[in-house]
């Protein structure tokens, strides 16, 4: 085997509404090998892993990838070359952290679209990434600040770019949707006000000689009529929600207690909550914080394309409404897994409660 090419097999799991995808690979770690995988659902942001701890040789490593697709393909997984492959990053801590959305309510909303200090963008269903290019090293940082995988086709795109950048987005599947630009080529902006940072993300994309398939700059609107042509049109169509930035203020890693310079609105209510209770039949109990208590919020089925999550797993969860009487979700649907989300985060006020 050539030391320095990757051995990858993509197997996908397609039957009724379950799609998904499992990747394995043997890659080269200095003079001997490491077994990495990816997995999760068709068009989503998967999730890496690593099945060596520490470099092994490559017989052992060959083993651990062989009974690794055997056990895949006894549950029946097949193999597919349409599979985006992954990019394995060990878990480490960047020193970067993200500048984070807090939610508003729907009656702030018609403030906003007035006001020209503010610009508007769509709040996308995905992960929330930063990417950190320096030369010819190119990291995804997640909103903990942790090092992770990145999707090949973004790796890839951003590997044509030359000098060093840090952009901020959200990774929806194979694609990257960037709206902030940290550094480049070696200067800070987190200090300059975000129309300028903007401006500079627009121009280096647009400039590009190569052009992008995966990269995409999220549309953004300015003034009061665009703002709200853009609200009416994420509404209608069912999207995850829609930001507001204001436009004359640095890049402040976290977010604030409460209000800020960048704020949300979703259109569906999503919570993210512990597994408390394996139960039967593919059925999970999770709960919420409400000061140092955890209350429970009810039951939710795991599809049969996921994974039925660990005791003390944090999930999330979409869901109609909850009921203020007892908290718990009416009409549960469950996401998937999240890595990067704190326990802490796990409380009762992100829930949407049932209007009297």
């Amino acid at each position: 085997m050539n030391a320095v090419t990757p051995e990858r097999v993509t197997l996908y799991y397609r039957e009724g509404s379950s799609d998904k995808v499992y990747q394995a690979a043997i890659e080269p770690k200095g003079n001997q090998f490491v077994v990495n995988f990816a997995y999760g659902r068709r068009g989503s942001t998967l999730t890496t892993g690593t099945k060596t701890s520490s470099p092994v040789d490559y017989d052992t490593a060959k083993k651990i990838h062989t009974k690794l697709i055997g056990e895949k393909k006894a549950r029946g997984y097949t193999e597919d070359m349409d599979g985006t492959p992954y990019q394995h990053s060990d878990k480490q801590a960047s020193g970067i952290l993200p500048q984070l959305l807090n939610p508003i309510e729907e009656a702030e909303i018609e403030a906003l679209l007035r006001d020209d200090n503010y610009c508007a963008q769509e709040k996308f269903d995905g992960r929330h990434l930063l990417v950190r290019k320096q030369d010819e090293s190119i990291e995804g940082i997640n909103k903990k600040g942790f090092i992770v995988g990145l999707p090949e086709t973004i790796a890839k795109e951003f590997s044509t770019m030359s000098g060093s950048l840090i952009p901020d987005g959200e990774s929806v599947g194979d694609d990257y949707h960037t709206f902030d630009l940290l550094e480049l080529n070696g200067e800070n902006l987190r200090s300059l006000p975000y129309r300028t940072r903007f401006s500079l993300l627009a121009d280096l994309l647009l400039l590009s000689d190569t052009g992008f398939k995966h990269i995409h700059l999220v549309e953004t609107a300015f003034k009061t009529r665009q703002k709200t042509e853009l609200w009416e049109r994420l509404r209608s169509k069912n999207r995850e929600g829609i930001v507001f930035k204001r436009l004359d203020t640095p890049y402040v890693p976290g977010k604030p207690n409460r209000g800020g310079p960048q704020l949300k609105f979703k259109f569906v209510a999503t919570v993210s909550a512990i597994v408390v209770k394996i139960n039967t039949q593919r059925s999970v109990e999770v709960s919420l914080f409400q000061g140092r208590s955890l209350v429970s919020c009810g039951n939710v089925t795991i599809p049969a394309n996921h994974q039925v999550p660990p005791v003390g797993a944090i999930v999330d969860i979409r869901y109609l409404h909850a009921f203020k009487e007892s908290g718990v979700l009416y009409q549960p649907v469950y996401l998937g897994p999240r890595d990067d989300v704190e326990v802490g985060e796990c409380v009762v006020s992100q829930l949407k409660f049932k209007a009297d």
